[in-house]
């Protein structure tokens, strides 16, 4: 049943939702009300904490109440009615028509209908009276019970359909049309009010009386006409007898009686035909005495039709008016105007007119009758009333001066709060049409603006519009409405999303485009609402919504043609959107265009708040002329430095192309008009940056102009300049792209440096900074473009010097790729590097990270230098001095004593003293501190802040930081310090140090645990639901959680889980952390990471049931995720540890049994992950063998220790390694342990395979793990770290096999079994796989490596040609021999390298696949030889080719699409001088020719001076080669090979004879130190 026809008490929870979409707030709301089960009961009783609550913003709070309270009322209303119904329909029916009648309303104007709409049940009390004027009552009387009856479903209908205001509610006023006025843009808003109806003024001004004509509109064509004749004619008799003008309105209430009305409210009525309203004024022929119908005709003016509109109304309503107006030269010395009225005989069914003729006249507010004793006097006063009516009309057509407004100041006002320079952090959003081509001149302030998006509803603007002169001069991004939302919408992550949006302008054009060639055409009002309104209100929503929050942007309707509905639609939902009009500015010049605007706006708000927001009628050239005068800085250009030595122009639009970089001009700010800054403003610049606000440019330039204190430069600056010096001189060995890298502590000045060395080098070099949110192509391109922007010669380009911070090192690394394969492109040759990478990021250790790379790392620490601790002093007493509180520049006071704990401590417990822990800012401290001291670099948006502390939408026309700080405590303003991100340009507050928010948070916490801090954090709605900044919000808060500490990352340590999570499991125990944990996991929609992490928290902390419900619970929402795959593996992995750990006594057959499928279901979940590793492209995850290897191994060490197995005397397991690699099982293990047996047997293998698995895959890489950078994701952590895999493989693999070697078990006669015991003593010796031989070249006692090598080398049979060895075996023991020759060249276990030729041909001729090892050793053994290879082979070419085509193809699926920086491949050898297996040389032994420690050695890599170190030289072998668009080349026995150059830009332009030194890799043979032949000096190296 409809909600309409139950009382609220019976309303469900679909009733409500109904009622609630007919309200017009959001539907997200109504999501959440309905979710909430709010039923009609309910609704009744909803107060504004519980919809606060809900996350309901103020204004749809206050929608939604003023409607709940409306809908009460009229419950309240209808129940009264109800009760009463039984006396007031016998008193009705009782009563004559004439008691009905309005006071001195002739008996004739009653109407029964009246009474019997008052009597009628069927309509409720609230609802349209049918018949509320007399104007539909006329002569009604007459009509019979049957027309009643007729009429009576009509009724009903309306009055269920109508929803009338109550009229105890204050409805706004309108006003009425302008008299005499054809304006068809003129509207009336449903349901407004106009003024009561008046009486004779000064017969100028109308005098109005209204009429419903509710019942009378919907009668035929004969009723209507004769009705709507008879109340004109009335009414018009009246104001010429009167000689005053007036206007009659049908549509309009009249309602005396009925209190369901408001007197003068619009409902408007149908109007099926116009012509029958029209055609009904032909009764003034019939009407009028013969010799005034002219006189009438001409008074009586047609019929004027004004649209009623309605926002919750579709239905098409006109309020007809008719305006009288008898002038002087018509009516004088007219004697009077008799009547006679038509009516309706509905028994003839026929228009009839009344017998006798009557004279009307106005009185006060109504038309009536003149008694017969009083017509001599009327008679006798028309005389003197004709010279009224004379005076009055000469009186109006004198012309009135006004004075004209102020608008100038008005426009001041409505942009910028009357402050004499606008706002520049201030977003504009443009709404316009049409602009004329004579106006495009008139429009340049639109240049000015920080104009973030454009609605055009003008589809020629392209090529003659607005936009063909805006994008002469600005970057833009065209869109289609449907395009916008899309783009808007596109799902980044957090730090990326919207970003784009603010670097360059977005023009959409709202209604198509004409000279567009894809189908997107403009088309018509009805189409548009239909088709695309949807879109505008999606867009509309999502920037109010999500982008830019609420007083960070003005909305600008420029109004320059006229307008359409589409345009007012626009504006109603920004005003929906933004809840008002506070800022909404409106521009027009025209006013008739303005007046079609706001006749169709003012549904949605009055006249009067419109007026109050527009600008209406000042010209469109001095608007241009007063908001340029108003702007905070010069039009004049910008330049950049050229290789000239001169100056280059850089235009807007060139400069927003390159929107991935911020560019740093030569004369950066000099555009700032400084007379406008005050003392006041300038010291608050200075005092931002003191405080701990990020530097900016403009602190460099008042600096440089003495408007405010030097900024101090640290030693580390100047260590910075000195590099980037050496970087820059011409004898030094150079790069193409070249890197800087600064690592700080918080709050030291590290990015104050970096900005300090862009703005001394901007006149030498082209600078920029790099916005991270975008794509390292993307930057790239750019980068090359600000390079050469006006450059004649691309060759001798300035350097480009770019800053990056807080960077994430795949991006720099991939980015730097980017740069050099672009510059690689270009073949050119530089003296200089053409891209210097300035890579600014804090570390909580930067001193060991700058040791680890000296020559080009500089580290920043809060520790001074006696120098600087003199400068901070001496600038501290400066700051002083101009009354500067030490509490408002805390950063730098707490830097000048170096952030001293105990300094620390003490202030902030001085600062805390006297704060109140009960309020809000205090609780917003507290939550700041957790997340600021916990995540690095996180911070909380002011949006949220507001929210939090209930402000926002009640905030003034005022800066909304201002506003915010005002409602803080003194204790919070002290510590917040704002920040603006640079990617979504969202305000936010962060703590001005993170060891003040650790301070804050241990000394505002007391006794309360972080835990339940941290659960108070995640039941704060508010701060959830709110939409600015949520992503980043939500993704510091799974930081919190979940982001592991990394030293790589520059956090203090390494840790298992957050450190949070560490925290509170120290401090208040793990069931603390798992608690908050699974807050966390329900908070933020059940993340399967979360549960991951609570998995690993149980199995770490001994709960193992726990621990498998969560894996479980992680492998439901990603069943393909090789980490969570891993972690189920691990839980089962630790708890059979445990249960195999903690025996206390002997185990039964049961509990052996249950440990052992324990095991075997962890080895099931790390192949599971294994294979999904495999699977996926973006990530390299070798977890899962490593878990394998593990829990089989430990499983071998378990089943040695059952009672079927025990060791024979010898202290071997030949029972157990019978049964693991044969039929073999014993009696008392063989029904119990049934269906373990087949997976039991596979055991061996499986664990084999893992192992060469492991094995193939650390040989590509560097495999000592000390060495590297870790995994920057917290997912690619393996739960036990490997600092040192080779030593875990060695010791795995000796662990596997000491299982399988058993004297039992060998047989002689050279079968399967005897190979796979051989197999196993070699591993048990430390061979047999690639890794654990080459590992051998690591041990610093070479003798002792090279005697296990001839051990091991002993076990293989004497002559492999004749004894044939199975793939593994063969690659081993090729591989041992390469080895041992490398330890001992003079060995006689060595075979000659002929033979071992002769024994690899297998795999180059064999139909099977093999290892990558495989191929990696016949590039080796056929690279050609001086000894071997003296005439040239094609058999010989055919395999190095194939091999190495081979080793590409195996190394593009080993690396997938990972990241450029976790591909480093290992080289592992170097061809040297010499023959046979002696011309191969390890680079160990490159590693010991190289002096100094091992971080001097690691930078002589780098830097590429290891080549010119002569023990080098004389024991490798330089290579000579030819280049060729960029690549290298070298000719193997007949056939040209392609050779890899470590790096695109060590390889010289042009087509080059090279040389080079050469190495052997698993993707192929690389090159080292490029040189040009016989031109040493022209070189360009690196290393590896």
């Amino acid at each position: 049943m409809d909600y309409k026809t139950l009382p609220v008490s019976e309303w469900d929870e679909t009733h409500v939702r109904h009622w609630l979409e007919s309200t017009g707030i959001k539907k997200e709301y109504v999501e959440k009300l309905c979710a909430e089960e709010v039923t009609g009961p309910v609704l009744m009783k909803v107060d504004e904490a519980f919809l606060k609550g809900l996350g309901m913003k103020g204004g749809q709070i206050h929608v939604l109440t003023s409607k709940r309270n409306e809908l009460r009322h009229l419950q309240h209303s209808a129940q009264q009615a109800k009760r009463s119904s039984s006396t007031c329909d016998t008193a009705t029916a009782q009563t004559s028509p004439a008691a009905h009648t309005a006071p001195g309303r002739p008996s004739s104007t009653s109407t029964s209908d009246t009474a019997k709409a008052q009597t009628d049940p069927g309509r409720p009390k609230n609802t349209s009276a049918p018949n509320t004027s007399t104007g539909d009552s006329c002569d009604s009387a007459d009509k019979t019970s049957k027309d009643n009856t007729a009429f009576k479903s009509s009724r009903k209908q309306r009055s269920k359909s109508s929803q009338v205001k109550s009229t105890d509610e204050t409805l706004q006023l309108s006003n009425c049309r302008p008299f005499r006025s054809q304006n068809s843009d003129f509207k009336y808003v449903k349901d407004r009010v106009l003024a009561p109806e008046t009486g004779v003024n000064d017969l100028i001004t109308p005098c109005h009386e209204y009429k419903s004509f509710a019942i009378a509109a919907e009668l035929n064509k004969n009723q209507l006409q004769s009705k709507f004749a008879s109340e004109v004619i009335r009414f018009a008799s009246a104001c010429m007898n009167i000689r005053t003008n007036g206007t009659i309105h049908f549509g309009i209430m009249d309602s005396v009686e009925d209190k369901g009305w408001k007197h003068g409210q619009i409902i408007g009525i149908k109007v099926r035909e116009r012509e029958h309203y029209v055609d009904a004024l032909d009764y003034i022929e019939k009407c009028f005495c013969e010799n005034m119908q002219e006189i009438a005709r001409k008074c009586i003016h047609p019929p004027v039709f004004i649209e009623v509109i309605s926002k919750d109304s579709e239905e098409q309503r006109f309020v007809v008016e008719v305006d009288i107006e008898p002038t002087s030269s018509l009516v004088k010395n007219s004697i009077f105007f008799e009547v006679c009225l038509p009516k309706y005989d509905e028994v003839r069914q026929k228009v009839t007119l009344t017998k006798e003729r009557a004279l009307y006249q106005r009185l006060g507010a109504k038309s009536e009758l003149i008694e017969h004793n009083k017509l001599a006097t009327f008679i006798k006063d028309l005389k003197d009333r004709d010279t009224q009516r004379e005076k009055a009309e000469h009186s109006s057509t004198q012309v009135h001066i006004e004075i004209p407004p102020n608008l100038g100041r008005k426009l001041s006002i409505l942009l910028n709060n009357g402050k004499s320079y606008m706002d520049d952090s201030l977003w504009y959003i443009l709404v316009t049409n049409r602009c004329e081509k004579d106006n495009l001149n008139c429009i340049k302030f639109l240049m000015h603006l920080n104009i973030f998006c454009v609605f055009d509803f003008d589809e020629d603007s392209n090529m003659s519009g607005l936009y063909s002169k805006y994008k002469e001069h600005h970057a833009t991004r065209c869109y289609f409405l449907q395009d916008f939302c899309t783009e808007s919408k596109a799902g980044n992550p957090p730090h990326q999303k919207h970003s784009s949006l603010f670097d360059q302008t977005s023009w959409v054009f709202c209604n198509g485009r004409s000279d567009f060639h894809g189908g997107e055409k403009p088309c018509d009002e009805n189409t548009w609402i239909r088709m695309k309104k949807k879109y505008l209100k999606k867009a509309i929503t999502q920037i109010c919504d999500e982008i830019l929050p609420k007083g960070s942007f003005i909305v600008l309707f420029l109004l320059l043609s006229p307008v359409q509905k589409p345009l007012v639609d626009t504006f109603e939902e920004f005003y929906t959107e933004m809840n008002g009009t506070e800022y909404i500015v409106c521009i027009a010049e025209s006013r008739e265009n303005y007046c079609k605007w706001a006749n169709l706006a003012q549904a949605y708000c009055s006249m009067k708040t419109l007026e109050k927001c527009s600008v209406v009628g000042m010209k469109l050239s001095h608007v241009d002329a007063t908001i340029q005068k108003m702007l905070p800085s010069t039009t004049q250009p910008r330049h950049l430095p050229v290789s000239t030595r001169g100056l280059c122009t850089l235009p807007s639009l060139e400069e927003e192309k390159l929107f991935s970089l911020e560019i740093l001009c030569i004369d950066q700010c000099d555009d700032i008009k400084l007379d406008i800054l005050t003392e006041k403003q300038i010291q608050e610049i200075e005092q931002n940056f003191y405080r701990g606000k990020k530097i900016t440019w403009e602190n460099f330039w008042l600096a440089d102009r003495r408007c405010c204190g030097e900024i101090i430069e640290r030693e580390a600056c100047k260590d910075t300049n000195k590099l980037l010096e050496d970087i820059l001189r011409e004898n030094r060995l150079n790069y193409s792209v070249a890197k800087l890298k600064i690592f700080h502590h918080p709050g030291s000045g590290g990015s104050t440096i970096a900005r300090q060395v862009l703005w001394k080098k901007r006149k030498d070099v082209r600078c920029a900074v790099i916005k991270t949110s975008y794509s390292p192509a993307t930057v790239c391109e750019h980068a090359l473009a600000f390079r050469d922007y006006e450059e004649k010669d691309f060759s001798h380009c300035l350097p480009v010097l770019l800053l990056i911070e807080d960077y994430d090192e795949d991006y720099v690394e991939e980015l730097r790729n980017e740069l050099v394969d672009a510059v690689a492109t270009r073949k050119m040759n530089s003296p200089r590097p053409y891209f210097i990478l300035l890579c600014c990021r804090r570390s909580n250790d930067p001193e060991r990270l700058c040791k680890a790379s000296p020559l080009d790392t500089v580290a920043v620490t809060h520790k001074l230098t006696d120098s600087e601790k003199s400068l901070f002093k001496s600038k501290l007493e400066k700051l002083k001095q101009k009354d500067i509180k030490p509490e408002f520049i805390l950063t730098f006071v707490l830097m000048c004593e170096e952030f001293n704990e105990t300094y620390v401590r003490d202030f902030v417990g001085h600062m805390l003293q006297d704060i109140d822990h009960s309020s809000r800012d205090t609780c917003l401290m507290r939550y700041v501190a957790l997340l600021n001291f916990y995540v690095p670099n996180s911070y909380l948006s002011l949006s949220h802040c507001e929210a939090f502390l209930g402000l926002g939408i009640y905030t003034e026309r005022k800066s909304r930081l201002y506003e915010f700080k005002n409602h803080l405590s003194d204790q919070a303003r002290m510590i917040f310090v704002e920040l603006r991100e640079n990617t979504t340009y969202i305000s936010s507050v962060q703590i001005i140090h993170c060891l003040v928010a650790k301070e804050i948070l241990q000394q505002l916490s007391g006794n309360q645990p972080q835990s339940q801090l941290a659960m108070a954090l995640l039941q704060e709605k508010t701060l959830f639901d709110n939409r600015f900044g949520r992503d980043e919000f939500i993704k510091f808060i799974r930081d919190l959680f979940i982001r592991r500490g990394k030293r790589s990352r520059g956090d203090s340590t390494d840790t298992l889980f957050s450190p949070f999570i560490e925290q509170v499991c120290n401090a208040e125990g793990c069931e603390k952390a798992i608690a908050v944990l699974k807050a966390a996991y329900e908070i933020l929609g059940k993340d399967p990471f979360f549960a991951q992490q609570l998995a690993r928290l149980h199995y770490n902390n001994e709960k193992f049931e726990d621990a498998k419900y969560w894996a479980e619970v992680a492998k439901s929402h990603l069943p393909n995720d090789s980490y969570i795959l891993d972690t189920e593996g691990q839980v089962y992995r630790k708890w059979f540890s445990f249960r195999v750990d903690k025996k206390t006594q002997e185990d039964t057959p049961e509990d052996i049994i249950e440990k052992i499928k324990m095991a075997l279901k962890s080895m099931k979940c790390f192949r599971a992950a294994q294979q999904a590793a495999n699977r996926d492209r973006d990530s390299m995850n070798n977890a899962g063998y490593f878990g394998e290897v593990e829990v089989g191994c430990r499983l071998l060490r378990f089943l040695s220790t059952v009672h079927v197995f025990r060791r024979c005397p010898e202290g071997e397991h030949s029972e157990l390694v019978k049964y693991l690699i044969t039929d073999y099982i014993p009696e008392a293990i063989k029904k119990p342990w049934g269906a373990l047996h087949c997976r039991l047997k596979g055991l061996r293998q499986n664990l084999f395979d893992a192992l060469e698995w492991i094995s193939e895959d650390l040989s590509y890489f560097q495999t000592d793990k000390t060495q590297e950078k870790d995994e920057e994701d917290e997912r690619d952590e393996k739960e036990e770290q490997i600092y040192n895999p080779r030593k875990w493989l060695k010791r795995q693999s000796e662990v596997y096999a000491k299982f399988f070697v058993s004297s039992l078990t060998e047989d002689s006669s050279g079968g399967p079994k005897s190979q796979l015991i051989r197999r196993m003593i070699i591993y048990k010796s430390g061979g047999g796989s690639v890794t654990n031989i080459l590992s051998f070249l690591t041990d610093k006692k070479e003798n002792r490596s090279a005697e296990k090598l001839e051990k091991i080398l002993s076990f293989y049979p004497e002559d492999p040609r004749r004894d044939r060895l199975e793939d593994y075996d063969l690659i081993s023991y090729i591989l041992c021999h390469i080895t041992l020759a490398c330890l001992a060249p003079g060995s006689g276990k060595l075979l000659p390298m002929q033979i071992l030729r002769e024994l690899s041909l297998r795999f180059s001729k064999g139909k099977g696949s093999f290892p990558a090892s495989a191929y990696f050793l016949l590039t080796l053994l056929y690279w050609p030889d001086e000894a071997l290879d003296k005439e040239p082979n094609p058999d010989k070419d055919d395999i190095l080719s194939s091999a190495l085509q081979t080793l590409k193809r195996l190394y593009d699926i080993k690396m997938k699409d990972v990241p450029t920086r976790k591909k480093r491949i290992y080289t592992h050898f170097f061809l040297g001088k010499g023959y046979g297996l002696g011309k191969i040389v390890h680079k160990t032994k490159i590693d010991k020719l190289i002096p100094g420690s091992l971080d001097e050695r690691r930078m002589k890599w780098l830097h590429g001076t290891v080549w010119n170190l002569p023990d080098i030289q004389n024991n490798l072998k330089r290579v000579s080669g030819w280049t060729r668009d960029r690549s290298v080349f070298i000719r193997g026995h007949m056939k040209d090979l392609p050779i890899l150059p470590l790096h695109r830009d060590s390889v010289p332009l042009g087509n080059e004879n090279v040389t080079f030194y050469l190495g052997f890799s698993f993707n192929g043979l690389v090159a080292f130190n490029i040189e040009v032949e016989n031109n040493p000096g022209v070189s360009r190296t690196q290393g590896i």
